[in-house]
């Protein structure tokens, strides 16, 4: 902001009292004018054409003051304005920082918000994948031992399967257990023979024993031997054979079926960590964007406290400037009129000293020039003038104390009409008690101010 510029303008009662001082100033002169013709004898000079002569060169003065004062004033109020503009730019250019300012903390506050709502968003999404891929790992692994259960029990069982087929290939060529296995009945007894002579376990004729039994449901396993052999065009063999190979499609379609469960388990998976690993960026990015327009939404915060702070300055200025200006142009008024009363005080004054002396001023009072007889008129003349001088100063002073309405100028008003009633009957000079009486009014008015 600008610098300031004061100048000093008189206080309103300042002005009232140089007002009061110059009137009673002039009071002075036309009291000491009056005195004049008392003196004038003596001093073979004139004092009207001096007096009148102060009284113009201070009207001049008054004058001249006025100039300077005006000019005074013309700058400060030329200063006013400039002020005003400079600082009502100000204030129109705080005012648009601060919409800006809080404009922009809306917007920061608005950005956190949606921030916080896609966090929560994401949270929810990323629990639901992280569960998601715990359920799928979870049956995933169920899944894989119920597979690995069932191809072990396939693999044991072909395994038993092609070892039986092998033994009852061998005995029908020609073993020892051949006639046996021809005098079975069934299945059952079949499998007993292998078993006793110790080709197969007790173990794999159950299974095998087994096997049949399920694979065979409409079959009835205890029937004779011979009709076993004719139903299936082979006998035993070829009915264990078709038992592997039953066998061997179910294995293929177990570990089928694994591949393509583990397939799709893998895809899901790495469905389910994309998208983990995604919400898991987004969710940082989220939280680092908070960080962020928390962390701008409080500088913008400080820079409007500054801004509003500088505005309010600034409108205070502006108010505090106004009132200075306006004050200082109100006693500017009023300085303009006590000069003008002034002005028109002496001319007053003035016009008094010319209606009272007459021609005074151009009389000459040497006392070569005159005889005892003209001094003697004259001075019985200049005492009678005197007088009616003397009645004028207290009427003036009854007619100023009306006119301000003062009850101190009405107080030296009767002051000065006993103080001329005393001095008349004492034979002293009336007018050294009237100026003392005036002095002291002076003196008071200026401890006063």
């Amino acid at each position: 902001s600008s610098s300031r510029r004061y100048i000093a303008v008189p206080p309103q009662d300042s002005l009232a009292t140089k007002m009061a001082f110059n009137r009673f100033h002039c009071l002075l002169l036309v009291v000491a004018l009056l005195a004049a013709p008392r003196t004038a004898a003596a001093n073979e000079a004139s004092p009207i054409g001096k007096v009148l002569q102060m009284i113009s060169d201070l009207q001049a003065k008054i004058l001249k003051e006025g100039e300077g004062a005006q000019k005074v004033y013309e700058e400060f109020s030329e200063w006013c304005e400039e002020r005003s503009k400079t600082l009502g730019h100000e204030i129109k250019t705080g005012k648009a920082e601060v919409a800006e300012l809080q404009a922009a903390i809306s917007k920061e506050a608005s950005r956190i918000k949606s921030l916080e709502t896609k966090i929560e968003k994401l949270s929810g999404e990323l629990a639901a994948d992280e569960a998601d891929l715990k359920a799928a790992t979870e049956i995933r692994g169920k899944e894989r031992d119920a597979f690995l259960a069932q191809e072990k029990e396939l693999a044991e069982t072909i395994d038993v399967v092609r070892r039986a087929v092998g033994i009852l290939e061998r005995e029908m060529k020609g073993g020892a257990s051949m006639l046996q296995l021809k005098g079975a009945n069934s299945m059952v007894e079949a499998l007993s023979v292998l078993v006793e002579a110790s080709s197969l376990s007790t173990a794999d004729a159950r299974r095998l024993t087994a096997l049949v039994q399920s694979s065979s449901e409409e079959e009835d396993v205890g029937a004779p031997a011979g009709a076993v052999y004719e139903s299936h065009s082979g006998g035993i063999i070829e009915t264990l054979t078709d038992l592997l190979d039953k066998s061997e499609e179910q294995l293929d379609a177990a570990r089928n079926k694994e591949t393509k469960d583990l397939h799709a388990f893998e895809m899901l998976e790495q469905s389910l960590k994309d998208e983990i690993k995604y919400s898991n960026k987004e969710l940082k990015e989220a939280k680092e964007g908070i960080a962020a327009a928390g962390e701008k939404k409080a500088s913008l915060e400080g820079d409007l406290q500054v801004t509003s702070k500088d505005l309010a300055g600034d409108t205070k200025a502006l108010s505090d400037l106004h009132h200075e200006c306006m004050t200082k142009a109100e006693d500017f008024e009023a300085e303009t009129k006590s000069r003008g009363e002034e002005l028109a005080a002496l001319a007053k004054a003035k016009e008094a000293i010319k209606d009272n002396v007459g021609g005074a001023e151009d009389l000459s009072y040497g006392l070569n020039q005159v005889s005892l007889l003209q001094v003697a008129r004259a001075g019985a003349g200049l005492s009678s003038r005197v007088g009616l001088a003397q009645n004028h100063v207290a009427r003036l002073i009854r007619d100023l104390a009306r006119k301000q309405r003062s009850a101190e100028l009405a107080q030296l008003a009767i002051r000065m009409g006993s103080a001329i009633s005393a001095s008349a009957k004492l034979g002293e000079d009336p007018f050294a008690k009237i100026k003392g009486l005036i002095q002291d009014m002076i003196e008071k008015l200026e401890k006063e101010a």
